[in-house]
């Protein structure tokens, strides 16, 4: 008989529902805490599932699910967004703690996610680290931009501008101490480092942006292929048409990971500019009555191809295989 498992994460709790011959169990409770995490895998033991279901949520999963794993469980870790239009279509009335974990393990059960495999520690705290680099940078961004007003008002008191100027460095402090940790942690495994400098042969792609990048693609599943890469970065485009009279524009989907968005923006601006091939790609597009910014986002698209292909091959990336030559003039 075979048993599928649902579970809802909470900050605090974990809310477990078992699904067999089309039943399921009534809700159990775990806290969010180790001895909570034994209990729940004891529990699941006992039953031996065929598959356990829970969502992405933030960061709270992700300890239940590695204690799982180590358990030789097999778990399922899914996106949120997935699930939420599975349980629309299920045109469920109700939302509560039991009603997600009950329609979870449906979901396992009729949906057969791929199972999960946790990522090394040390790409967990590369992660980590490349993006409290990538908000500290936001923030940088936004306190530049408070600075370059109030110095255009001849009324701001200089205290002020100083004090401004105090947290502008301090959060570059920030930045360059968190990114010598990242270096060291790559500077520690021969493929890491290899995949840096493979992505920093890119045209716009420096130290900083390949480091954010390598961040986020080192801890996904190494058989992606590059149109999954794109959905899990929300680069994806996405349609939506019924009939003769529902026919909008496409548009990027936005649904995954904005951390890459972010970092791969500035490098398809340099690319637009500066590489003969993406240039010419860009102006084809717009030329065929693409807006500009859609152009910016294939362009984006094709880095983000590029990129994921350098740490496949072990190669540098190469822009000469993503860009064509039939658009460049003579």
């Amino acid at each position: 008989m075979n048993v599928f498992v649902g579970i809802d994460i909470a900050a605090k709790t974990f809310d477990l529902v078992m699904r067999s011959n089309g039943r399921s169990s009534k809700v159990e409770q775990f806290k969010q805490t180790p001895q909570g995490h034994a209990k729940a895998v004891k529990r699941l033991l006992a039953k031996t599932p065929s598959l356990i279901v829970m969502e992405a949520t933030g960061i709270y999963y992700f300890d239940l699910a590695v204690a799982l794993v180590k358990a030789g469980l097999p778990v399922a870790v899914i996106n949120p967004k997935s699930f939420h239009h599975f349980a629309t279509l299920k045109l469920t009335g109700s939302k509560t703690d039991g009603i997600d974990s009950a329609l979870l393990a449906e979901y396992g059960e009729r949906m057969e996610p791929r199972l999960w495999t946790p990522p090394s520690e040390s790409h967990l705290g590369l992660r980590d680290i490349g993006r409290q680099i990538n908000r500290l940078t936001g923030t940088r961004t936004q306190a530049k931009n408070r600075l370059h007003a109030l110095q255009a008002k001849q009324a701001t008191m200089p205290m002020i501008i100083e004090d401004e100027e105090d947290g502008i460095d301090m959060l570059s402090r920030r930045i360059d101490r968190l990114t010598q940790a990242a270096l060291a942690l790559i500077a520690e495994s021969e493929i890491l480092s290899l995949h840096l400098k493979s992505m920093s042969a890119a045209k716009g792609v420096g130290r900083a942006t390949a480091l954010i990048v390598l961040a986020e693609l080192c801890v996904l599943p190494k058989d992606l292929k590059a149109p999954q890469v794109s959905r899990f970065a929300g680069l994806d485009v996405r349609l939506t048409q019924s009939g003769t009279s529902v026919n909008r524009p496409a548009r990027l989907s936005k649904a995954g990971n904005a951390y890459l968005r972010s970092a791969l923006y500035m490098p398809a601006m340099c690319a637009a500019q500066h590489d003969v091939r993406a240039k010419a790609f860009s102006e084809a597009l717009v030329s065929r009555g693409k807006k500009k910014i859609q152009a910016q986002c294939a362009i984006m698209r094709k880095y983000l191809t590029g990129l994921w292909a350098c740490m496949k091959t072990e190669t540098p990336f190469d822009s000469t295989l993503l860009f064509s030559e039939q658009h460049i003039k003579s």
